[in-house]
């Protein structure tokens, strides 16, 4: 072995760095003195040798050479994480050992144990989010593991899927749509959850851009419209805070940013208004330089709010009592005299740079301090309790439970001895219970709230009290399972209530199989699986439940095997001979659909070489949205937008299926779109408001339903449009009405 890397290292020192390479090198080793407190030159240019030897003969989509991609993750590893020379070596072998002839024990020789372990752990979690079968809970756990153990494993993962979706464009659509999915399902949550909201909000954005390109471009342009009037208005905001804050001889840096354009459209979808209506468009953050302390923070909070109004409701404290990630910063929303609203977040260097960098920091924090970090040590903590967990029975299951705790708000609430526990938002009592020890969880009976006795599913709030009162026996509820967020209450839940089926299934299948006894009755497993469905059950084992649980008659069972038996056979031959045919047309329609144009996408235009296709209810697509197809299994094809939640679930559960479509030039048909309106009530509103449409657009209105409350009007007008550029039209014409405030397209 030792001959070999000798051999090896060799070939590495002789190996001749173009002209292109060694600028690209040069500029990572810039890159590296900038932002890392040291750089191993040789070791870092050696890694970078290594890399562009074993992918020498790789491209990626785009046409480039392969090598450029792992420099760009390692770019990213030095200039967003700032983490140390280490993870950049193993960034730029990051795919070496999965996609290459080199091996660990190559990657030990030339770079350390520390390397090795890197490389090791991200080879091991590779396709972790890609591969959806049922091993995929436990891959996932190994990425949490492995993040337990180095979580720069974890952060050159994220890099890397980073540096793939600012690329994503080279990929072909369907590819474009499957990855953005699971980035946005996963990754982004993830990055959430791990305090790094840098990388989330660009993550976000990007999957955004590919999944409804439309909306993306729509915000962009609304935002670069806006931008010099946002930049006075920061300005002319500000002024009055800067005077004081010198005045009072405090050293600070003032950002005023937009927020990331995902979160404006997830704002717009939620409160169902439009662009213009959306009034906290960006965020003016302080940042105290040191050696200003969190006691500054409130004195620059007071400052502020001399001068302009604070909205109670608005305002955060999360420096007394931080996020789980360990972000910290005041928050407050105030209204200027002119009555508009601005968020002002409050922090101090280190802060920010924890806000910014996350586990990252923490990490960075606990190497350059031998006492440590408490909060990487809640993260770890963290992992190894979802490690600890029961697991649900299916992957998707626990990978779901775990999603829904990486991105929900945060609620702060304590045991009756004072200590701390942070839970997702809309926790109960058993959620609490479940968080303290598993055992209070299984054991609790009743619960005290702020020293009131509540039922176990009262919802918890910010600042309660809670006391769980327990007893001897086990007292897990299924109808608990409704009111608990927290995966480790959900996990422990599912467990019982798989474990109180399996018990009656068992009983079920003890009371067939002495009846099948007393009648001398033969049949294999196979058989019963088989007639178990002729009784409309999955299985046997849902039908022994049913048994079991008294809702199946055992006798009924019995008298259809005897009927069975007696004619000599169990399959229903026309059930198979049809199943059979099903599948053969199946197949046909699916090789008919992909041949389409020789490989280039579906047309949507009533041609489409013989396989039957039809617009989703769901989202209702119309020319000049962005579309997928999906082939059913009948062999027709239905239409969704690219933006519908139902084609996500598809993209995740059967991608195989998905088929990229793309709209016709001429379509002489119609299609509906749905316009929400709102205004003002007034006489002959609605009367007005036809007549645009019938008259000055000359557009056949399907149906229109109105409501009226407190003088304020709400419609929803469902209308035939040829194309989207006709709906928009239809907006802009609908917002010209007097005493409409708001006109948009209802999802």
């Amino acid at each position: 072995m030792a001959k070999v890397d000798t051999y090896i290292r060799e070939q590495i020192d002789q190996f001749e760095l173009d002209v292109k390479q060694k600028n690209t090198l040069g500029g990572l080793l810039r890159l590296c003195h900038e932002h890392l407190d040291k750089t191993d030159d040789e070791l870092i240019t050696r890694a970078f040798k290594l890399c562009c030897k074993s992918h020498e003969n790789d491209v990626r989509a785009s046409g480039e050479p392969y090598y450029l991609h792992p420099v760009e993750v390692a770019k990213i590893m030095a200039e967003e994480f700032n983490i140390d020379d280490v993870s950049v070596v193993a960034a730029l072998l990051h795919d070496t050992v999965e996609d290459t002839s080199v091996t660990l024990d190559t990657i030990e020789e030339l770079f350390g144990s520390t390397v090795k372990h890197i490389i090791d752990g991200l080879t091991k979690i590779m396709g972790v989010f890609e591969n959806r079968d049922t091993k995929q809970a436990e891959t996932f756990m190994k990425l949490l593991l492995s993040m337990a153990e180095d979580i720069r494993v974890v952060l050159i993962k994220f890099a890397d899927r980073l540096h793939n979706m600012r690329t994503i464009s080279h990929l072909p659509k369907q590819k474009q749509l499957n990855k953005a999915t699971e980035t946005m399902e996963l990754y982004a949550p993830l990055a959430h959850r791990f305090g790094l909201f840098k990388i989330k909000n660009e993550l976000e954005d990007l999957c955004f851009k590919v999944i409804d390109p439309n909306s993306y471009k729509f915000l962009v342009r609304k935002l670069r419209e806006k931008r010099e009037a946002r930049e006075v208005f920061i300005e002319e905001f500000m002024k009055p805070i800067k005077d004081e804050l010198k005045e009072q001889n405090f050293t600070f840096e003032i950002k005023g940013r937009s927020k990331h354009i995902y979160s404006i459209y997830r704002k717009m979808q939620m409160q169902q208004k439009p662009f213009e209506e959306i009034y906290d468009l960006f965020a003016i953050r302080i940042i105290l330089e040191d050696p200003h302390t969190k006691e500054d923070c409130w004195r620059v909070y007071s400052v502020i709010t001399d001068w302009y109004t604070p909205i109670p409701k608005r305002f955060r404290d999360f420096i007394s009592v931080p996020k789980a990630n360990g972000y910290q910063s005041l928050h407050t929303t105030v209204i200027t005299k002119k009555g508009r609203k601005v968020e002002v977040q409050i922090r101090t260097r280190k802060m920010d740079y924890i806000a910014e960098q996350g586990l990252a920091a923490h990490w960075k924090y606990k190497e350059g301090n031998n006492s440590g970090s408490s909060e990487l040590d809640k993260f770890v903590h963290w992992v190894r309790d979802v490690l600890e967990a029961p697991r649900p029975d299916a992957a998707t299951e626990f990978v779901k439970d775990f999603q829904l705790n990486l991105y929900q708000d945060e609620i702060y609430v304590f045991t009756p001895h004072g200590e701390l526990k942070t839970l997702p938002n809309g926790a109960s009592c058993i959620d609490f219970a479940f968080e303290i020890h598993s055992e209070i969880g299984e054991r609790s009976v009743s619960a005290k709230v702020n020293g009131k006795m509540v039922p176990l599913r009262q919802k918890l709030k910010s600042g309660d009290q809670v006391e769980i009162i327990t007893g001897n026996k086990i007292n897990l509820n299924p109808d608990w399972m409704n009111d608990v967020v927290t995966h480790k209450a959900k996990a422990r839940i599912r467990q019982f209530i798989k474990q109180k089926e399996r018990r009656i299934a068992n009983e079920g299948r003890e009371l067939w199989e002495k009846r099948a006894a007393r009648g001398k009755v033969e049949i294999s497993d196979q058989e019963l699986t088989k007639i178990a469905k002729k009784f409309k059950f999955n299985d046997a084992q849902e039908m022994f439940y049913e048994i079991g649980s008294g809702a199946f008659d055992v006798s009924g069972l019995y008298k259809r095997v005897k009927e069975l038996k007696s004619k000599g056979r169990i399959e229903d031959e026309q059930e198979e001979s049809q199943k059979q045919s099903e599948e053969t047309i199946t197949d046909e329609y699916y090789t008919t659909a992909r041949s389409v144009g020789d490989g280039k996408a579906l047309l949507v235009d009533g041609e489409l070489s013989n396989v039957k296709y039809s617009y989703a209810n769901c989202c209702n697509p119309i020319p000049g949205d962005n579309v997928i197809g999906f082939l059913s299994r009948n062999g027709d094809v239905k239409i969704h937008r690219s933006n519908c939640k139902n084609a996500h679930h598809l993209i995740r559960t059967d991608s195989e299926r998905i088929i990229d479509v793309s709209w016709a030039k001429n379509i002489d048909t119609q299609f509906l779109g749905a316009i929400k309106v709102v205004g003002e009530d007034r006489v002959g509103l609605v009367n007005d408001l036809t007549e645009v449409l019938s008259k000055s657009l000359q557009t056949n209105m399907k149906s229109i339903n109105v409501s009226s409350e407190g003088g304020m009007f709400e419609g929803i007008i469902t209308a035939y449009v040829n194309d989207l550029k006709h709906l928009e039209k239809i907006l802009r014409k609908l917002q010209k009405v007097n005493s409409i405030k708001t006109v948009m397209r209802y999802e």
